[in-house]
């Protein structure tokens, strides 16, 4: 074989999530962010996937929320920019977004790269009206529509959160429609058996859909913390336990494609995934 004929593999590329308790204070919020931002780089990821709710969070919904939000191209968003330019790295965050004649507030992320803003947003389908909340009291749901998807480091990345986890048509979607690794921000309340839960899941939608999934969590006392990123074979590369962090693993279309040629469920299925 000609040496032009060689495909030259991509290098892995290092995909980082990044744990702390975001709180009613959006400078504060933002200065954490960007020290874990900075940390995650320094230690080679170029890419870095941060909470739900990473703009603003109380533990109860209230009306503070709709005072603290702000449209996609609003101040959070942009000082995102202005991070992801100077450190050279993609940012993926959830914040709390204003919607034009609606009360309620958007769960969107928000995924912002290095000079070129925001590329992909994401607004949050199933809410959290379980386990004694009621989310849909104070957020609107995203409606259903193409998967928003960007690329980075020769790999496609889509976009999901927290709750969408309990739903696999959720992530079933993304991947169809061309992800190779999901990045999921969460704010996964702590309760009886969620830790259980919330392992389960994210091992599941990546298993399940032979890509990688990045799920950044709150670190407790509210959230239950354990940020993972998880491999097409289901397996956990990198955890955060309980504590303010960064855990990174590098990604590679080398070892989606190894995965699917052992394990070709997408190929296989018989069903596809339509709305109700």
């Amino acid at each position: 074989m000609s040496t032009d004929q060689v495909e030259t593999p991509q290098p892995a590329f290092g995909v980082a999530v990044a744990q702390f308790a975001p709180g009613d204070d959006v400078a504060a919020n933002l200065a954490e962010i960007t020290r874990l931002a900075e940390l995650a780089a320094s230690r080679g990821a170029r890419l870095v996937v941060l909470p739900e709710y990473s703009s603003y969070f109380t533990p109860q919904p209230d009306a503070s929320w709709h005072a603290a939000s702000e449209p996609v191209d609003g101040p959070f968003t942009r000082a995102l920019a202005e991070l992801a330019d100077r450190l050279g790295v993609h940012l993926v965050a959830g914040m709390v977004e204003r919607l034009d004649g609606e009360a309620r507030v958007a769960n969107t992320v928000v995924a912002v790269a290095p000079a070129s803003g925001v590329v992909a947003t994401y607004r949050k389908l199933h809410l959290y009206d379980a386990f004694g909340q009621r989310e849909s009291d104070w957020v609107a749901p995203g409606g259903i529509g193409e998967p928003e998807l960007f690329e980075a480091g020769g790999l496609r990345f889509g976009l999901q959160t927290c709750y969408d986890a309990r739903f696999p048509e959720v992530t079933r979607r993304i991947v169809d429609a061309g992800a190779d690794v999901v990045c999921m921000p969460a704010e996964w309340v702590r309760g009886p058996l969620k830790e259980a839960h919330w392992r389960v899941l994210t091992t599941a939608r990546a298993l399940e859909n032979t890509v990688y999934v990045a799920a950044a969590d709150h670190a407790p006392p509210v959230g239950a913390g354990n940020s993972m990123i998880v491999d097409p074979m289901g397996v956990e590369l990198a955890t955060v336990g309980e504590v303010a962090d960064v855990a990174i693993a590098w990604v590679s279309a080398e070892r989606i494609a190894a995965v699917r040629r052992v394990n070709p469920a997408l190929v296989l299925r018989r069903f596809a995934v339509v709305p109700r």
